[in-house]
């Protein structure tokens, strides 16, 4: 079948993405892999390159285009040469659509020529200890000081992706108590600057997979956020988070696909240099078979995360088809990339083979941005049941 969701200017996109990873990621990877994180300046690198201004408007340094494609390419690519851009996704796909949503014209002004360059990395940080996926059960608090100039924030976020390399931080907190009739009312969001007293840094967690995107444990003590950072209206942080889950999650989906893909690449070049009993792998029958069936299953991945594609650039990304999207290509993925590490053998275990990485990269997708479980009651609901 015919792939028509990219034109032209993606594939040359495409061609440019490819180079600079063999030039610039590949050879220094597993210093990343085993530091834990990818080096800061490698930032500036991702904004020379023009990849954070893609969809930002020109009058602030970007490109002003509105589309997720050249975002979906830049997923396939990682995944085929197996690395990771550091946590700059979260700076693209999770803070960028809050400030282009929820800034005033003098915050953008302030913010984005920044963002586009990579002099101030974003992050998001809803998730709290103890919280897990619900959000209206936060416990951080931001209350108004008394001359009304800024807000006092108390509290304490983990999970939090880019967290260790961030400028700015998106901070979801409580302005006021939920009211009895509603759990979600009076969370607001903040764009926070790290350099601001009282903010904290904790742990740089030591996670399973992912382990070039710096995630981390954040405090707040009585951090002065001035008024002037306050995204949106006070009071209406859940539904602005509910606005973006769906691109998040066709995020999510659409790199889990190509994680899939790729993981069906490196099982077949391994199989076909490596030779049991005399023979390639490759030329056994179940070989044969397992790979066909990983295959028909991302062809059938790749339509669902295309056609999610195409309907968030159209803006008719409904939750549940993100949702839908989320929930088939992230199990998909689970189970191919399983087989192929299987025919791996022994060598698919160890961290030298990309499959091995994969394997635990890919672990986390049924995970954030929503559980596979709250796929399905989201899913489920949408049927009326």
């Amino acid at each position: 079948m015919r792939r028509t969701v990219f034109n032209e200017d993606h594939e040359a996109f495409r061609d440019t993405i490819r180079a600079f990873i063999e030039a610039e990621v590949v050879p220094v990877y597993d210093e990343w892999f085993a530091a834990g994180q990818a080096p800061r300046d490698f930032y500036y690198k991702l904004g020379e390159l023009g990849i954070f201004g893609i969809n930002v408007p020109e009058e602030f340094g970007g490109a002003g285009l509105d589309t997720h494609k050249f975002e979906a390419v830049l997923y396939e690519e990682t995944a085929r040469a197996g690395v990771q851009f550091g946590g700059s996704g979260v700076h693209v796909l999770l803070a960028l659509p809050y400030i282009k949503m929820l800034a005033n014209d003098e915050q953008k002004r302030r913010y984005l020529p920044k963002f586009v360059t990579g002099e101030e990395m974003w992050a998001l940080a809803m998730t709290e200890p103890g919280t897990g996926s619900d959000v209206a059960g936060m416990k951080t608090t931001a209350k108004l000081s008394e001359d009304g100039t800024h807000y006092v924030l108390n509290g304490a976020k983990t999970f939090i992706t880019g967290g260790v390399h961030a400028d700015r931080v998106i901070v979801c907190a409580r302005t006021s108590a939920p009211s009895a009739e509603d759990r979600r009312f009076g969370i607001s969001l903040f764009a926070v600057d790290t350099k601001s007293e009282g903010y904290s840094i904790g742990r740089k967690l030591d996670k399973l997979g992912l382990r070039t995107s710096d995630t981390a444990e954040l405090a707040f003590v009585d951090v002065k956020v001035p008024v002037e950072d306050l995204l949106g209206e006070e009071g209406k942080g859940f539904y602005y988070l509910g606005h973006n889950l769906a691109s998040e999650r066709w995020g999510i989906a659409f790199g889990a696909y190509a994680q899939a893909k790729a993981a069906i690449r490196f099982a077949q070049q391994y199989v076909q240099e490596r030779t049991v009993f005399g023979k390639p792998v490759a030329h056994f029958q179940n070989t044969k078979f397992e790979l066909a069936a990983c295959q028909a299953e991302v062809d059938a991945a790749e339509a669902v995360a295309d056609r999610a594609l195409e309907a968030l650039d159209a803006g008719e990304l409904t939750p549940a088809e993100a949702a839908s999207a989320k929930l088939f290509c992230t199990e998909v993925a689970h189970r191919v990339i399983d087989r192929c590490l299987q025919l791996h053998g022994g060598y698919g275990y160890m961290n030298e083979y990309p499959i091995a990485r994969l394997y635990a990269d890919n672990r986390v997708n049924r995970i954030y941005g929503g559980t596979s479980e709250i796929m399905k009651s989201i899913i489920a609901k949408s049927m009326g049941l």
